[in-house]
């Protein structure tokens, strides 16, 4: 099991922890070498639940603080182990996870190991299966078991940012609509009924829709309602009686879930639409004392999230909670998925000031 030292620098655990694969479903050796680094930090109390590691400060402090970040990854594509590279003069550190999020958990990691008297008390979580089903999520998993230590005034989620704030997160709907025909063979069309024929509606009215951007506690969140998957067909020579057209709806935090199925079916009034899987948003929150506190000494400008992040998760249990970690999100899960060590440095540097201040 490789070793890791919470005394080297955050661009330098970055590339161990980016060097340790981590593909959702095989996070146990990196998960070990997480918990074998922070155990023994004696102003910490660790908590291990399957590959997700809590540990947390315990000094009586009036605030707590949730910091959270994955630690699996999507399927490697020859992109890993990691190497620095420099872009018009800018070092960057290349390689599956940099980006989504494994600079922003070396960030943490080794501000775990270092502050052990933070002006908050601090719930650190580095979780496994964040890139897959929800019911896999470690947080979820931990949520069933240890409710309790997802309690705190505020939370950070280490999703890259560009270094910047971004609060809350839009929601996440996915829905099938679908047509009915009647098959025939298609030498003889007019027995039949085309079910993909019938589809071209569904596909009109995706293509005449304009999503809205809807200002929610000061920030403006872009929606969007996409055609994202069409199936449809029996054979070469067979009129389909069946098509399928997958959607994806992005909505404001200011939706519930219930409210964005309803805009859904409405969108497509007329068609059987069956929703298949939806994730409420998470309101900005940024009003919160603990969050202003944050900003001011981060110095940040805060922006929306338009992806769905684990952010909502805390907003739903009552924690505000924002986004703010290094990386370009544009580059998660990219093939040419890099770094800038200027990123790394800042957050750390955000973080360490807003931690120790006061």
């Amino acid at each position: 099991m490789p070793a890791l030292d919470l005394s080297l620098s955050s661009a330098e655990l970055t590339r161990i922890i980016c060097d340790i694969p981590s593909v959702s479903g095989d996070e146990k050796s990196l998960a070990d070498a997480i918990f074998a680094a922070i155990s023994p930090l004696e102003h910490l109390q660790v908590y291990r639940d399957g590959d997700t590691i809590v540990a947390r400060t315990d000094l009586g402090r009036s605030h707590r603080a949730v910091i959270a970040g994955h630690i699996d990854t999507v399927p490697i594509n020859e992109n890993v182990p990691t190497k620095d590279i420099d872009i018009d003069g800018q070092p960057f550190i290349w390689g599956r996870g940099t980006v989504d999020m494994k600079a922003g958990v070396a960030v943490q990691l080794k501000l775990a190991a270092e502050l052990a008297e933070p002006r908050v008390d601090i719930t650190w979580m580095w979780y496994d299966h964040e890139e897959v089903d929800a019911d896999l999520n470690g947080l979820t998993r931990l949520a069933r078991s240890r409710p309790d230590l997802f309690a705190g005034d505020f939370a950070i989620l280490g999703e890259p940012s560009n270094g910047e704030v971004e609060g809350g997160c839009n929601g996440n709907l996915r829905a099938i609509v679908r047509t009915h025909g009647v098959r025939a063979h298609s030498a003889r069309a007019w027995i039949g009924e085309n079910a993909i024929h019938k589809a071209a509606p569904i596909l009109a009215r995706l293509a005449e829709y304009r999503p809205r951007e809807v200002e929610v506690e000061g920030l403006a969140y872009r929606e969007g309602l996409n055609a994202v998957r069409i199936s449809g067909g029996v054979a070469g020579n067979v009129i389909p009686d069946l098509c399928a057209v997958e959607v994806n709806y992005r909505f404001a935090p200011s939706r519930d879930v219930a409210e964005a199925e309803r805009h859904v079916r409405d969108v497509f009034s007329g068609f059987e639409v069956e929703v298949v899987d939806a994730a409420a948003g998470a309101r900005p929150g940024l009003d919160a004392p603990l969050a202003r506190e944050f900003l001011a000494a981060v110095g940040a400008e805060p922006r929306p999230k338009y992806g769905w992040t684990d952010v909502a998760r805390f907003s739903a249990l009552g924690v505000p909670a924002v986004n703010y970690g290094p990386g370009d999100p544009h580059l998660a899960h990219h093939d040419e998925e890099r770094v800038p060590l200027e990123h790394i440095e800042a957050v750390e540097q955000g973080l360490r000031a807003w931690l120790i201040a006061g």
